[in-house]
C-alpha cells in the first residue's frame, strides 16, 4: 500500500546503510575489533569539550520556554547574527542575521532551498561522483538531476561536458567542496572557472542559474589547502552548511543555509526558504543546538582536523603502498580507491571475506570505484592493513 514513488526507494535503499548495517551483523560474530568498517561517514572523533559545556551552560542559564520553544522559522535572531559575524571574520564577506536561516543539518538545507527554488521539470546539475542522496533531494521537489561524468584523471569538474549539459531548464549547480567521496578540493582557479561558464551562460539563455554549495566538511582540509568561500566568487550562490562532521554532531541536525543579498530576488528567497523549513515539516531547526552553537562557533578544531589528517596519511601510504590506486584526498575523510576489477561490487563483496566494508562508487555516479571513510579510530586503520594486503593479494597487486 506504499506510494509507487517509494517502491523503488525501499528497494534501493542506501547502499551506505546497508554496508553500515552489515558491519553490524559482522561485529556480532567475529567482534567489532575485527571488523573493519569503512562504510559510514560517521565521526569517530568526540565532539569538542565545549560543545557539552555549552549543553549545561543552556540549560542550566537560560530561560527554559526559550531553549525549548519556538522561534522564527528562520531560527532565534540572536544565533543567525552570531554565524553571520563568525562568517563574516573567518571569510571577510558581509553577512547578517537576514541572510542566514537554520536548518536541521546538511541535508534539511537541501531539501529547504530545493523546495524554495525548484519547479516540476526543473534540472539540478551536478558532478560525479556525487553524495548519492541528491537525487533523491531533487526529485522530491520533482526536479531532474543531470550528472556531469567523472574526470578520473583527479576528479575535478569536467567543464565540457558542464558546458554541452546547461539549457533552459537548468535552475540550479549542486557543488560539494571538500568532496564526498573523492576528498577533492575545488580550488580558487576551478570556482573562478565555474562562476564564469554560468554568469556566460546566464547571459546566453537570460535567466538565472543557482549554485547550490553543499559544505559540511569545509574546515577539514589538510596540508594547507584552502576553500574558496563562494559567494565571493557568484552572486547566485547559496552555501549549505553542517555542524555534523566539524562538530562530530551528525544526530543532532543542526546547520544553516547562507542567502546573500547580492542573490537575485534574495528577499523573495530568504523568505520562501524560512516558510519551506515550516511546510517541509522541520519547522523550525532543532532549538537547544541552536543555543548551544552560538557558545562554541569560536571551538579550535586544530586536534579533531589533527586526527583525520593522521588517519588520512596512514591509510594512503597504507594502501597505494600495497598496489591500490587513489588520489590523496585533500578534505573530508573519504579516500576514493580504484576498484581491481571493472564491477566495484565484486570487488566489495570480495573485501567481506577479510571483514572489510567498503561502499562501491555507483551509487556516487562513478563506476570502477569504491569509497572508505577514515573517521575512524586510527587502531582500525593500521589493523586493516593486513587485511587489505590480503585482499590484494587476491588480485596480485
Amino acid at each position: 500500500m506504499i506510494a509507487e514513488s517509494m517502491v523503488a526507494l525501499v528497494k534501493g535503499s542506501s547502499v551506505i546503510r546497508a554496508m553500515f548495517e552489515e558491519g553490524n551483523r559482522l561485529s556480532k560474530i567475529y567482534g567489532r575489533e575485527n571488523v573493519y568498517d569503512f562504510s559510514l561517514g560517521n565521526p569517530n572523533v568526540s565532539a569538542p569539550k565545549e560543545v557539552n559545556e555549552a549543553i549545561l551552560d543552556v540549560i542550566n542559564n537560560e530561560e527554559s520556554t526559550l531553549v525549548h520553544g519556538y522561534m522564527s522559522n528562520a531560527g532565534f535572531e540572536d544565533v543567525r547574527e552570531a554565524i553571520a559575524d563568525s562568517i563574516n571574520k573567518k571569510y571577510d564577506t558581509s553577512f547578517n542575521a537576514s541572510n542566514i536561516v537554520m536548518t536541521v543539518g546538511a541535508a534539511g538545507g537541501l531539501n529547504t532551498i530545493l523546495k524554495t527554488l525548484l519547479n516540476p521539470g526543473d534540472e539540478v546539475i551536478c558532478f560525479a561522483p556525487f553524495f548519492s542522496e541528491y537525487k533523491n533531494y531533487v526529485s522530491n521537489f520533482g526536479g531532474k538531476l543531470v550528472v556531469v561524468p567523472a574526470n578520473t584523471k583527479d576528479f575535478m569538474p569536467n567543464f565540457d561536458e558542464f558546458i554541452r549539459l546547461i539549457n533552459n531548464k537548468t535552475k540550479a549547480v549542486i557543488i560539494n567542496n571538500p568532496n564526498n567521496p573523492t576528498g577533492v578540493i575545488y580550488g580558487e582557479d576551478v570556482i573562478q572557472r565555474l562562476s564564469d561558464i554560468l554568469n556566460s551562460k546566464a547571459k546566453e539563455l537570460s535567466t538565472d542559474i543557482y549554485i547550490i554549495s553543499d559544505e559540511p566538511y569545509r574546515e577539514l582540509a589538510y596540508d594547507g589547502v584552502t576553500v574558496p568561500y563562494i559567494t565571493k566568487y557568484y552572486n547566485n550562490t547559496i552555501v549549505g552548511y553542517s555542524y555534523s562532521k566539524s562538530l562530530s554532531l551528525p544526530g543532532e541536525r543542526i546547520g544553516y543555509l547562507v542567502i546573500p543579498d547580492e542573490l537575485t530576488d534574495s528577499s523573495e528567497v530568504k523568505m520562501a526558504a524560512s516558510v519551506a523549513t515550516r511546510i517541509l515539516g522541520y519547522v523550525n531547526a532543532p532549538s537547544l543546538m541552536q543555543r548551544v552553537i552560538k557558545k562554541t562557533l569560536d571551538v579550535d578544531l586544530s586536534k579533531n582536523i589533527a586526527i583525520y589528517n593522521k588517519n588520512r596519511k596512514a591509510l594512503y601510504e597504507g594502501l597505494t603502498k600495497l598496489g591500490f590506486e587513489c588520489v590523496k584526498p585533500q578534505g573530508a575523510f573519504y579516500l576514493f580507491v580504484k576498484s581491481p576489477v571493472e564491477d566495484e561490487n565484486e570487488f566489495c563483496n570480495l573485501a567481506k571475506k577479510y571483514n572489510i566494508l567498503m561502499v562501491p562508487a555507483t551509487s556516487f555516479g562513478c563506476k570502477g570505484y569504491v569509497r572508505i571513510a577514515y573517521c575512524v579510530s586510527y587502531d582500525t586503520i593500521i589493523n586493516s592493513l593486513p587485511s587489505f594486503e590480503k585482499l590484494a593479494k587476491e588480485y596480485s597487486l
